[in-house]
């Protein structure tokens, strides 16, 4: 099957010139190989209620369909968290890492929701949560998403936390689809 030819964009600033700049559409983009979206965070934010300080994903790299979904979140010094967690020995909370993953699998599960503007996605429980390392300002942290099971408004999703390709955490979340109040 031959593969379709990739749209180039150019753009010329001064001596540089840069192809295929980030630059997000409403549509979905497709990695090299054609074979998985990727969302960038105004991508993201059509997909998700929450909004700063607490969207905590920059980044989809990865999805496949009613499967799984790798997302990235930037931590910098600038996080409000780190004001006070822990002054002068900066680490990212836990229970943040666990939304993190939470929000993540939520771009996965709002993605094909009929009425998404109608629904919201709740945590209905957490099972098995491990902390392995500290995460840091300046951290890049990676998170995969796989789900385990789906009934009707229920689901149950496995988690993976990780910085530099070392686990920092991991969990299993489970979520309930509920109807947005006021809708």
């Amino acid at each position: 099957m031959a593969r379709p030819a990739r749209e180039t964009i150019r753009i010329t600033v001064g001596w540089c010139n840069v192809e295929n700049p980030t630059v997000t559409s409403d549509t979905e983009k497709r990695s090299p190989e054609g074979a998985r979206p990727v969302y960038s965070i105004a991508e993201i934010m059509k997909f998700l209620p929450h909004r700063y300080p607490f969207l905590l994903v920059d980044k989809i790299l990865e999805i496949e369909p009613d499967k799984r979904i790798v997302g990235l979140k930037n931590v910098t010094i600038n996080e409000q968290f780190f004001q006070g967690h822990f002054p002068g020995a900066p680490v990212m909370p836990g229970v943040l890492i666990i939304e993190s993953m939470a929000q993540v699998a939520g771009v996965l599960i709002y993605r094909d929701l009929p009425d998404k503007d109608k629904k919201l996605i709740y945590f209905s429980g957490i099972e098995n949560a491990k902390f392995r390392r500290p995460v840091l300002p300046g951290d890049q942290l990676q998170v995969e998403m796989q789900l385990l099971s789906r009934r009707n408004n229920f689901g149950k999703m496995q988690g993976r936390a990780t910085v530099d390709g070392k686990l920092v955490a991991e969990a299993v979340v489970l979520f309930a689809i509920v109807e947005r109040p006021g809708s």
